[in-house]
């Protein structure tokens, strides 16, 4: 019963997902433009140009797609429909598994999109096995999920949810190197770098396309541990009334 509960709920929330593509198209389209534009730039700026661009771009979209992910919870409460599925026999595990299997496809589909295009068309080829960068595509995209959804659950309105989205996407990916090499940064700067998610999310990449197996686990544990931290703050926070006319 519990799998069935879940999968209902998963069914649900996909269809909800394929009626409003909008949002994916829009992060998969701007990278795969920006990505060949930029490359020339990179390549003659800095040694890897190729790979800077592209992981950076990647982080740097799917991070906006934070946004993606809290509107898949944030909907439940401006639609004040989250205390009658607190009412059902579903617990807030399943509540909570439901609605994130969905949107982790989604992210999962769109950096592995993302991936593709980079060695189709700007020649970035993993030189490890492939399981590795997929190990750490899939942990990227579980940290993105809890912190999306512990988001949702602390924003009043999906305008807050918005501006907290665009403004942190800049500031973990900006902060993190993705656009520009933490070399290049100022030296008050550097040492700041591994506060932001972003940060070891490059890292983990980037360490992933190497094929460096010891390179690519200490940040896939610093990003779990960040992931974990934000579903306990989601699942506290939706078993406590969150989804009621008023926030705690």
């Amino acid at each position: 019963m519990k799998a069935y509960r879940i999968a209902t709920l998963a069914r649900h929330n996909l269809l909800l997902r394929r009626r409003d593509p909008g949002q994916l198209v829009s992060y998969l389209i701007m990278p795969m433009v920006l990505m060949p534009v930029f490359k020339p730039i990179y390549e003659r700026a800095i040694p890897g140009g190729a790979t800077q661009i592209a992981t950076g771009l990647l982080i740097m979209f799917s991070v906006l797609a934070l946004s993606i992910v809290g509107n898949s919870t944030l909907t439940e409460r401006s639609w004040h429909t989250w205390d009658r599925l607190r009412s059902t026999p579903a617990t807030t595990p399943e509540l909570l598994l439901g609605k994130a299997l969905p949107v982790y496809a989604v992210l999962l589909f769109q950096q592995f999109t993302l991936l593709f295009f980079a060695a189709a068309v700007i020649g970035v080829h993993p030189a490890g096995p492939l399981w590795l960068l997929a190990v750490s595509v899939a942990v990227w995209g579980a940290v993105l999920l809890a912190v999306g959804t512990a988001l949702a659950t602390v924003v009043r309105s999906h305008g807050e949810l918005s501006v907290l989205s665009d403004l942190g996407a800049l500031l973990v990916t900006t902060l993190g190197g993705a656009l520009v090499p933490l070399s290049l940064f100022p030296a008050w700067l550097r040492p700041l770098a591994p506060l932001s998610p972003g940060y070891w999310g490059l890292k983990m990449l980037r360490s992933a396309l190497r094929g460096d197996l010891t390179a690519t686990l200490l940040p896939a544990a610093v990003l779990l541990a960040i992931g974990l931290a934000a579903a306990l703050l989601a699942g506290w926070r939706l078993s406590r009334g969150w989804g009621r006319a008023t926030l705690l």
